[in-house]
């Protein structure tokens, strides 16, 4: 069993660290905000006041933060990881940021002699308490090959996505894939309606058809439809629009470094902004449908 060091104790990080003290494993969790750290001592971590305490002793470093700058910041800065950490320990970055940042998180680690894994995940909070993320991993085959028996508690699948962030390039267009065909699904339900098909007569259809895709049969955005919808519970978030809108940003921000153009991702990316503007970041981001239909059923009023 390990000895882990855990920072960022939100609402992924907290359901991670306990699935891996329920493995049987060590975990020494910080985080800035004292509630989150209260709430995820319930699971099991031992809490510690510093990034210091954290890593001290630790065998593997998890970090799991808002955005590249956190990241950057928790690593790079003075009282950092890179600081602290013995040179021994592996370092895991299971944020999700940028393309850029987590090039430079691996560079730094590299250059103070620390091994470096970017390890972003999908599957939300409900995988992340289910014990069923999807890690997409970017370092070395042998970084990866020390890292995967301790992801295994809180993973359904672990991919090696390739080099120094590779696990980041594969979440960001994965997620980015998401969140265009999910524009294509609230176009779809709001047509089918307007048509005058009932909605799980054409989810039926749709499912079993070329129409069929991962959000259509999981999160499709009409109540009664699909057990697993947030249009189930008023829209309140499984996957938040201010999370997708900041993941879709971050598609867009690294095609402009590599010279691609993303016209569907961009309109999505606008259609997010929407709902951001009338203070909605905080629904689940299948309340694109409001944009579509402002009085789609299930969705909050007034």
């Amino acid at each position: 069993m390990a000895t882990i060091g855990w920072i960022g104790l939100g609402n992924m990080g907290r359901p991670m660290t306990k699935n891996l003290v329920a493995a049987g494993h060590t975990v020494n969790g910080y985080d800035v905000v004292p509630e989150a750290v209260e709430a995820a001592k319930e699971g099991g971590v031992n809490a510690v006041g510093s990034i210091a305490e954290a890593v001290a002793g630790a065998d593997i470093v998890f970090t799991m933060l808002p955005k590249g700058e956190h990241a950057r910041a928790v690593h790079m800065d003075p009282g950092g990881v890179l600081e602290h950490a013995d040179a021994s320990t592996l370092l895991i970055d299971s944020s999700t940021i940028d393309f850029d940042s987590a090039r430079a998180l691996h560079k730094a680690a590299r250059e103070a002699g620390f091994r470096f894994l970017d390890a972003p995940v999908s599957g939300g909070v409900t995988g992340a308490a289910a014990g069923t993320l999807t890690f997409m991993v970017g370092g070395s085959d042998e970084d990866f090959e020390r890292a995967k028996p301790v992801i295994e508690p809180m993973a359904g699948n672990i991919f090696h996505a390739g080099g120094e962030a590779a696990g980041q390039a594969a979440k960001i267009v994965n997620n980015m894939q998401l969140a265009i065909s999910l524009q294509g699904v609230v176009e779809g339900a709001v047509l089918a309606q307007r048509f005058g098909l009932e909605p799980k007569t054409f989810f039926d259809i749709a499912k079993v058809s070329s129409g069929d895709s991962w959000p259509l049969r999981t999160w499709y955005p009409v109540p009664g439809v699909v057990d697993t919808a947030a249009s189930n519970n008023g829209f309140q978030p499984g996957f938040s629009t201010m999370l997708m809108h900041k993941d879709v940003g971050l598609a867009i921000e690294g095609a402009k470094t590599q010279g691609v153009d993303l016209p569907a991702a961009s309109l999505v990316y606008e259609q997010l902004q929407k709902l951001i503007d009338e203070d909605l970041a905080g629904l689940d981001t299948t309340a694109l449908i409001k944009n579509i239909d402002p009085e789609a059923e299930g969705l909050p009023q007034g």
